[in-house]
């Protein structure tokens, strides 16, 4: 990971699949990892759908990188 050479880096994983990024991230030794969660699927999701998508993930990516 990113995180461990001292890279600020950001994870984003849709609600499906957040529990499994949990687990990875306790196995690779990084349980308090955060990373961004946005809506599944996004695989039909309408361009609107996306840009919202991509407007939440920048937001929370703000706040995970600047922890604030």
């Amino acid at each position: 990971m990113a995180e461990r050479q001292g890279v600020p880096a950001i994870g984003v994983m849709t609600t499906r699949f957040s529990s499994a990024a949990e687990l990875m991230c306790r196995v690779l030794g990084m349980p308090d990892y955060k990373f961004v969660v946005i809506d599944h699927p996004i695989s039909s999701a309408s361009g609107e759908m996306l840009a919202g998508y991509a407007r939440a993930t920048i937001a929370q990516a703000r706040h995970l990188l600047l922890r604030t």
